[in-house]
């Protein structure tokens, strides 16, 4: 698929669009079971990234009671036990930033698709997703340094997926964090 950097060059630049009629519920039910594989993409995405997982027996192996996570961020090592409130999903290219730069015209099923797939999609922090909110590359960046060729990569497929616009600043700061990590490939799930 070539690298981000590639990736980058072909995304529409354009300003942000308003927030009107924006709000999370555009986007569908939170964690649906849109792969309809018996459980919700939350439990998926922490099965995904979390180690040590322990599952809820009589669940058919989906919900996660608790495991290890190392931050993608911060690279820090974080403990989740569910309900615990230390570790949430993070739609990395947040569900605002998204309807300001296009998700706004699109069906409601394609924005359900978008806010539960796997690729938008990271187990982080509690403390560091909420820092990030609704920001884009151009006003948030995660803390560590090893993650920011992983994280602008992300970004950059995720709405080169989903023909999501970027703004100048946006643009400007992605090529910035690419420019140590001009190979850096596409991540593609």
């Amino acid at each position: 698929m070539g690298s981000a950097r590639a990736l980058l060059d072909g995304l529409r630049v354009q300003g942000r669009g308003p927030l009107t009629g924006y709000e999370r519920e555009a986007f569908g039910p939170a964690w649906a079971d849109v792969d309809r594989n018996g459980c919700d993409t939350r439990n998926d995405v922490l099965r995904r990234d979390l180690g040590e997982v322990v599952l809820k027996p009589g669940t058919r192996g989906c919900v996660v009671l608790s495991g290890t996570l190392t931050d993608p961020y911060t690279g820090r090592q974080v403990v989740h036990v569910r309900g615990g409130g230390t570790v949430e999903v993070d739609h990395v290219v947040a569900l605002a930033d998204a309807w300001q730069k296009g998700a706004a015209g699109w069906t409601a099923q394609q924005r359900r698709s978008f806010a539960n797939d796997p690729l938008e999609l990271l187990a982080v922090g509690t403390q560091i997703n909420r820092a990030k909110g609704a920001g884009d590359a151009a006003t948030w960046v995660p803390p560590a340094r090893s993650a920011r060729c992983a994280f602008a990569a992300r970004q950059v497929a995720v709405k080169a997926r989903y023909r999501l616009g970027v703004t100048a600043a946006e643009r400007d700061a992605l090529a910035r964090l690419l420019a140590p990590c001009p190979q850096q490939p596409v991540p593609t799930g």
